[in-house]
């Protein structure tokens, strides 16, 4: 059978069938097109696609037939958004996902370490090529290191944000928050004072003389306690944000990306030079976002457990790279910046979606939990998302005792289940330098990006 390239569907059939289809369809109340577009949509969900190439259909969707009459006004809205997710896909669909040219992380990138987060590019096309209504908002309910609040920012638009993880909403926040006046004076005054102190204070802080030298434990908990200082409450987000981009660079944690302990040659004083260089970088890099800073809210909260009161904002745009099985903990990386800001890692381990410890324990977590998880994160969108807004989740496959697991398909079922039209799926070849996430260990060269559009159900 040819489909050739239009968008026009001929039909030939018997006139008898045609004389009782007519009869059948004005008893019902429907047209012609609106009884093909329902059930050609039905069709088509029940063998549960999982990608369209909409890039060789035109702008238009025609059944040909002389005797048909016009189409009522509900057929030619539903056909309106029907060309409009078409328009989205054609253009997502030419886009090179694999950013092939980014040299460099952007400055703001660089400000405190945070592996397996977004690329700028990815959040940055995704808000430019897709029709946001006006009055809305971009949420992003896994919002990691803020690159989607920061790409809404820079285009203008208001923004909310959601992570569970302490870290990811204290760097969220500096980067979309207004420059703090005398922000400077405040980092030379709790240098001064911390180089001042020569002991430290008890700590709770479990196996800390494996992960910290005796004497960087001064020096860290020095300036620690100086920061949580009450005149320092106007800088206290950015003096923790500098404090905690050093962590790992003075423990004897390997890497952000390797929880072995080694030694290192860091000394009492580098604990301070560090601290000046990060607060340098930070500054420099705030000083360079030449854009104006729209409205941007962070929830550090559970976004499984979070309520559509909360969302203070219509959404207009969903922009997110979910946690997945078994992919990256951040929970762990990251547990010793939690706890000397005085935040319980545990906690967070507990309710992070993905983390490896969950899938490797007796009665482990399955793909089916994953599942779950998303509806229960497409049940909040579903709230909160306005009709003809769009929702798009970038997400890589999993590995999980040996099994490859396609997230994409996940992220798929869970939105059906909840009726979001499926607009698109491409898959995004990705490089060592130029990942939203870094998952050696489970070989992943490609992630889906998937967009789904909210109608009138």
């Amino acid at each position: 059978m040819s489909i050739g390239s239009s968008g026009r569907i001929v039909v030939e059939i018997d006139p008898g069938q045609k004389k009782r289809l007519y009869s059948a369809l004005a008893h019902e109340g429907l047209s012609l097109k609106e009884w093909f577009i329902k059930n050609m949509n039905t069709f088509l969900d029940n063998r549960n696609q999982i990608s369209l190439d909409f890039s060789k259909v035109e702008e238009s969707i025609i059944i040909n037939d002389t005797s048909m009459e016009t189409a009522t006004a509900p057929t030619k809205e539903l056909l309106d958004r029907g060309v409009s997710a078409i328009k989205v896909s054609k253009k997502l669909n030419e886009i090179d996902w694999s950013f092939i040219k980014r040299k460099i992380q952007t400055p703001l990138e660089k400000i405190h370490p945070y592996p397996a987060k977004f690329i700028g590019d990815i959040p940055r096309e995704l808000i430019a090529n897709i029709p946001i209504p006006e009055g809305t908002a971009v949420l992003d309910p896994f919002v990691g290191s803020g690159t989607s609040l920061v790409e809404a920012q820079r285009a203008g638009l208001s923004s909310i944000g959601i992570d569970l993880n302490p870290i990811a909403c204290l760097i969220s926040r500096v980067k979309t928050s207004q420059y703090p006046e005398g922000l400077q004076d405040a980092i030379k005054s709790v240098l001064d004072i911390s180089k001042t102190k020569k002991t430290h204070r008890k700590s709770e802080i479990p196996n800390i003389n494996h992960w910290f030298k005796p004497e960087i434990q001064i020096a860290v908990d020095a300036i620690s306690s100086t920061i949580s200082q009450k005149e320092y409450t106007p800088w206290r987000d950015h003096l923790k944000l500098i404090l905690s981009s050093i962590l790992v660079r003075v423990s004897n944690q390997d890497s952000d990306t390797r929880y072995a302990a080694v030694e290192k040659n860091i000394k009492y004083d580098d604990v301070f030079r560090l601290f000046e260089n990060s607060s340098d970088k930070l500054i420099s890099s705030l000083g360079k976002r030449s854009w104006n800073l729209t409205e941007s809210e962070v929830l550090e909260a559970n976004t499984l457990e979070v309520s559509p009161e909360q969302i203070k904002q219509p959404i207009g745009l969903v922009v997110t790279s979910p946690p997945y099985p078994n992919a990256y903990e951040y929970w762990l990386y990251h547990k010793y910046r939690m706890w000397w800001l005085g935040h319980n890692p545990i906690s967070v381990k507990e309710k992070e979606i993905g983390a490896r410890a969950h899938f490797f324990k007796k009665n482990g977590h399955t793909p089916e939990f994953f599942l779950d998880q998303m509806s229960s994160t497409f049940s909040l969108l579903d709230k909160v998302l306005v009709q003809d807004g769009y929702a798009c989740f970038v997400v890589g496959r999993s590995k999980i005792h040996g099994q490859v697991i396609d997230n994409g398909n996940i992220i798929q079922q869970a939105a059906k289940n909840h009726g979001l039209s499926f607009v698109t799926r491409i898959e995004r070849d990705i490089y060592s330098q130029r990942k939203s996430f870094n998952l050696s260990h489970a070989n992943i060269k490609t992630e889906s990006i998937l967009v789904f559009k909210k109608v009138a159900k």
